[in-house]
Parts: C-alpha cells; structure tokens; sequence
C-alpha cells in the first residue's frame, strides 16, 4: 500500500513536468520538463530554452533549480525531488549533485546522454560528496511519447 501511494504521488509531480514539456514542445524546444517538489508543493519549474534563449546550458533541469532555489532562498535543496521528464544530461547530473537535490525521478530513459543510470551514474556515484537517490521510468510512455512527436514533426519540417 505505501508503495503504490508513493507511485501515485510520482505521477502526480511528473504529470506537473510534462506539463512543462509540452510547453516546451508548443514553443519549438526540446519538450522536456521538470519541477522541484519540497514538501508536497512546487517550489521551481522548467523546461527547456535552449533555442529562445540561445543557451546550451538552458535546460529544464537547470532552470527548475535555479527557481527552486530562488523561492527557498537556498543554494541547497535538501529535502527536495526532482522530477522530470528525461534522465538528466551529465551536465544536469552534476547540477543535481551540487544542489544536495535527495532525489530524481525521471520518466523517459536517454541513450544518447543519460547520466543517471544509463550512460554514467553521476548522482549514486559514491565518489562524490553527496549522493542522490533515482527513481526511473515514471510515465516513461508520455515522456517519450512527447518526444517521438517532437522530433517527427522536426523531420517533417525539414524535409519540404
């Protein structure tokens, strides 16, 4: 029973970032999306802005705990979950680390640059001062799903 309750509040908070990635996807970027969650609310949000801001560094991810740490007043988000709708990049990953996030859930596994369990392990990776917890594949179906259409519209696109 506690089990499914704490899936149920993981599709709760990544419904939140698919969200964001379909916002992304309406405005042209890579549809993913993610929210910090901090005692039952929504302390950051994001998606990616790669293209409108013109920064590889604008991901999703980063963008959701720079606002999380922003509405806490903090550099330090213990106590925190992650949520979003791809596995983070080693960049992200290295984010996460550094913002003491406890947790990750991602929905869709990348890989290409998966850096939470496919590629590299970058936030368990015991080396590290800090390790964060990751919770895999929580509709991973929508995630991809959003991207498969994204990315077939972009071919589409660009082959008239």
């Amino acid at each position: 029973m506690a089990l499914e309750k704490l899936l149920t509040s993981h599709r709760k908070w990544m419904q939140a970032a698919l969200r964001e990635a379909r916002r992304a996807f309406d405005e042209g970027e890579i549809p993913v999306g993610a929210v910090v969650v901090k005692n039952e609310m929504i302390v950051g949000r994001g998606r990616n802005m790669v293209e409108r801001l013109l920064d590889p560094t604008a991901h999703a991810e980063l963008l959701a705990i720079t606002a999380a740490c922003t509405t806490l007043e903090s550099k330090l988000l213990r106590g925190a979950t992650l949520y979003v709708t791809l596995e983070p990049c080693p960049m992200c990953a290295g984010a996460i680390v550094w913002s003491r996030l406890d947790r990750v859930v991602f929905g869709a596994f990348d890989e290409k640059a998966g850096a939470a369990s496919t590629l590299y392990n970058i936030p368990q990776d015991a080396r590290l001062n800090h390790t964060v917890e990751i919770v895999s594949g929580v509709e991973s179906e929508s995630a991809a799903d959003i991207l498969k259409a994204f990315f077939q519209k972009r071919r589409q696109t660009s082959d008239k």
